[in-house]
């Protein structure tokens, strides 16, 4: 293990993030099923910005405030009351969100961005924008924490796999003494040997919100790559990373 290399670490839930230095690190936020997977799949169809807030009254002022917006979001799956949309990424073509501005609140992952402090950087990711992910952490050089979102601070199989994925992909790049992170690898290579989203419908948040009729919003989450960019935060705005 060579220490001269920046530290990465993986936080499993929300509850456990007060455990993590977050001060000059590189934050990502991960909530695979759906939040930061819609964030990338907005951003790559031309939306001009996403911003994430905590509360639904919140987006429903913001959203009359901002020209050009979105209000959208969810809680336990579902569309919030008062809110125009959803958290589901196949409803952001570029038809619809071109030049727009998406507010949104999540059940998970945009809570969990909120509870970030004093990070250098905070971006978000999801299989969607895997690789993009992985290159900009390995360029910027600097200790990386991945926050898994989580269901309602309770540890879930598909932020933890994209975790590993990311784990995987840039070890070679950084010191790793973190089981959290060890743990999150062993799962990746568990489940690699099938797509992602094979292994994932066994999974507690698969089965959730399959109820629902969104088994397709899952498949298409679970899709490596499909939205190539790296959403990060300037201010209280999501914008691709240039």
């Amino acid at each position: 293990m060579d220490t001269n290399l920046p530290k990465l670490e993986v936080c499993l839930s929300p509850a456990l993030l007060h455990l993590y230095n977050t001060k000059g690190v590189v934050v990502v936020i991960i909530d695979v099923f759906r939040a930061t997977s819609t964030i990338a799949a907005a951003l790559h169809n031309g939306a001009k910005s996403v911003i994430p807030v905590a509360q639904v009254q919140e987006c429903i002022d913001l959203g009359k405030q901002i020209p050009d917006s979105i209000t959208a979001g969810e809680r336990d799956g579902k569309v919030a009351e008062g809110l125009q949309y959803g958290n589901s990424p196949s409803e952001y073509p570029r038809s619809f969100i071109e030049n727009k501005t998406l507010v949104l609140t999540t059940t998970n992952g945009t809570r969990l961005l909120h509870m970030v402090q004093d990070a250098d950087t905070i971006i978000t990711g999801s299989f969607l924008n895997l690789s993009a992910v992985c290159d900009f952490l390995i360029r910027q050089n600097k200790p990386v924490l991945l926050g898994c979102a989580a269901w309602k601070d309770r540890f879930n199989l598909e932020d933890t796999l994209f975790s590993g994925a990311v784990v995987n992909k840039v070890k070679e790049h950084f010191t790793i003494n973190c089981d959290s992170a060890r743990a999150a690898n062993y799962l990746y290579e568990h489940a690699k040997e099938s797509t992602f989203i094979d292994f994932l419908r066994d999974s507690s948040h698969y089965k959730r919100l399959s109820a629902y009729g969104l088994s397709a919003d899952m498949e298409y989450c679970a899709t490596p790559d499909l939205h190539p960019v790296v959403p990060i935060l300037r201010g209280n705005e999501l914008v691709i990373h240039q």
